[in-house]
C-alpha cells in the first residue's frame, strides 16, 4: 500500500470516527432496508440486519476464529464474537479506531475474545491458514491492489473457511464502457472517500476464481442499502453532527458535504454494493 495513501486513510479514520461513533454508533457501513430497499428502520439497526442478512446470504451459522478486515471501531468483529462465541481479530489502519475498538471490547467483556492492531491487509501480520471466517465489510474498496488484497484474505483463511466479502463496486462494463461523465463523478468520490479506485463484482468474480475460491457466489445489494445515503445525510446537519465536524476537521467536513456524490451514484445506477463469498 502507498505510503500516501497509507497515511491519508489513516488520518480520515483517525479523524471521523469519534464522530461517526457519537452520531451513528459502532458501526460503521451501510443498513439494510429490506430487498428493494423500501422497509422504514431504525438506522442503527439496519445496520445490524445487514451483518445478520451477510451471514444468512453466505450460509454462515458457526466460526470459531474471526478475522475482520477493516474493522474500524470494532463493530463487526464484536457482534459477531458475541454472536458465535468466537475469537475475533481486527486490523485497522487507523491507530485510533484499534484504541477505540480494544476499549468497546473491554466494555462489553469481550477482551478476552478480541484483539485489535493496526496493519495493512496487504500484507497482514498472520500465518496462513489463521482463520475460519474472513470477514471483510466496507474495506476493499480502499485496497490500491485488489488481487493482493483477495489473496491475503485468502492466505490466512483455513481450509474449508469462508470468506465474505462486502465492497463499493462501479457498475458493470461488459455491455456499456464508463463514460467520461461516470469516471469524473467516480473520481470525485475517490478524492474525498481516500480511495484508489473500484472494480466491477464481476471483476471480483474474476479475482476470486483465480484464487480457486470454491462455491463462489455473488449478489448485487444497491437497492436493498441505498436509502442509507439519504438518512446519513439527514443526520449530518443535526447540531449536534455540525459541532462535531466542525472539531473533527476539514477532511470530514468535505466529506459530510460530499455525502450527496454517494447518494447521485446510487441513483443513476454507477455505484453498485457488491457481495462475494466462497470457501477454501
Amino acid at each position: 500500500m502507498s505510503a500516501t495513501l497509507y497515511q491519508q486513510i489513516q488520518q480520515f479514520y483517525d479523524a471521523s470516527s469519534g464522530l461517526w461513533e457519537q452520531i451513528w454508533g459502532e458501526h460503521m457501513h451501510h443498513g439494510y432496508y429490506g430487498a428493494d430497499g423500501s422497509q422504514k428502520k431504525d438506522r442503527r439497526q439496519a445496520q445490524i440486519d445487514l451483518i445478520e442478512e451477510i451471514l444468512n446470504w453466505a450460509g454462515v451459522r458457526t466460526a470459531e476464529n474471526i478475522l475482520d478486515v477493516g474493522c474500524g471501531i470494532g463493530g463487526s468483529s464484536l457482534y459477531l464474537a458475541d454472536k458465535f462465541n468466537a475469537k475475533a481479530t481486527g486490523i485497522t489502519l487507523s491507530p485510533v479506531q484499534a484504541a477505540r475498538a480494544t476499549e468497546r471490547a473491554q466494555e462489553a467483556g469481550l477482551s478476552a475474545r478480541s484483539q485489535f492492531q493496526v496493519a495493512n491487509a496487504q500484507a497482514m501480520p498472520f500465518a496462513d491458514n489463521s482463520f475460519d471466517l474472513v470477514w471483510s465489510l466496507e474495506s476493499g474498496e480502499h485496497m490500491p491492489d485488489k488481487t493482493l488484497f483477495m489473496q491475503e484474505c485468502y492466505r490466512v483463511l483455513k481450509p474449508g473457511g469462508t470468506l465474505i466479502m462486502v465492497t463499493w463496486c462501479h457498475r458493470a462494463t461488459d455491455e456499456a464502457p464508463l463514460t467520461a461523465d461516470e469516471q469524473k463523478h467516480l473520481q470525485d468520490i475517490y478524492r474525498v472517500y481516500c480511495l484508489p479506485y473500484v472494480i466491477s463484482l464481476p471483476e471480483y468474480a474474476g479475482i476470486a476464481r483465480q484464487l480457486t475460491l470454491n462455491n463462489i457466489r455473488t449478489a448485487d445489494w444497491s437497492q436493498a442499502v441505498a436509502p442509507f445515503w439519504n438518512v446519513v445525510i439527514d443526520s449530518a446537519f443535526t447540531p449536534q453532527a455540525i459541532f462535531g465536524l466542525l472539531q473533527a476537521g476539514w477532511t470530514t467536513i468535505q466529506g459530510a458535504l460530499s455525502l450527496g456524490l454517494m447518494r447521485r451514484g446510487y441513483q443513476r445506477g454507477l455505484i453498485r454494493f457488491g457481495l462475494l463469498c466462497g470457501n477454501k
